[in-house]
């Protein structure tokens, strides 16, 4: 089989090497580690996190009307790429003024310091537009991430004493913006309270305030 082909001419060495190098860089979210746990206990990361949620909006596509689900592809597969150098922050533990927007802007910036300029440029307009969450698309990728951690959250072999309460609040000024993003939350809403009450202590209720007061 000929490797040429008439419509599509080769690409730029120096571009290709680039893109490349850009992709080894990536990588790093393989090993960046979220608080989740998969269904066997393993620390999710968070390059697991991005391909389901990538699944999630393609299985969507469909059904979200008024959504470029290529765009909205697009910004599922970026939304957490400066992670590959920040790592991840649990949700409980981030704050409007702790400086971690701008980290994550300047550690995108030197993340794709191998890409071509047009690349870079498309890259950091797609963060750009998740972080403000003005577009559709961008809404709804905002929403879906929440829907796609909570999901994990369900399924997960979480250790002892994790927090699945915050979920009930978890995002939901996001969640509440679409009617689909409303119908599956209030689906995991139910699904959450059946996994509180089921990581509750066998003596019940009661048992489980005076654990939490510290009696006896």
């Amino acid at each position: 089989m000929r490797s040429d082909h008439p419509l599509n001419p080769p690409v730029d060495p120096t571009r290709l090497e680039g893109i490349l190098d850009f992709l080894q860089s990536a990588s790093a979210l393989k090993d960046t580690l979220r608080t989740g746990r998969t269904a066997s206990g393993r620390q999710e990361s968070t390059a697991d996190h991005s391909w389901r949620l990538c699944l999630l909006a393609m299985l969507l596509g469909d059904d979200l009307k008024q959504v470029d689900l290529l765009r909205l592809l697009q910004l599922c597969v970026v939304h957490d790429l400066a992670e590959a150098i920040t790592g991840d922050v649990p949700a409980p533990l981030q704050a409007a003024d702790d400086g971690r927007k701008e980290r994550e802007r300047e550690a995108l910036r030197e993340l794709c310091t191998p890409l071509p300029e047009d690349l870079r440029q498309r890259i950091g307009s797609l963060c750009a537009d998740y972080d403000s969450g003005c577009s559709a698309e961008s809404l709804m990728a905002k929403g879906l991430d929440k829907i796609e951690t909570m999901l994990q959250h369900l399924i997960g072999a979480n250790p002892p004493g994790f927090d699945y309460r915050f979920n009930l609040t978890y995002g939901r000024r996001i969640t509440d913006c679409h009617p689909v993003l409303r119908q599956m939350r209030s689906s995991l809403d139910t699904k959450m309270q059946d996994r509180i009450s089921a990581e509750r202590p066998k003596g019940g209720v009661a048992e489980e305030v005076r654990r939490m007061e510290g009696g006896n």
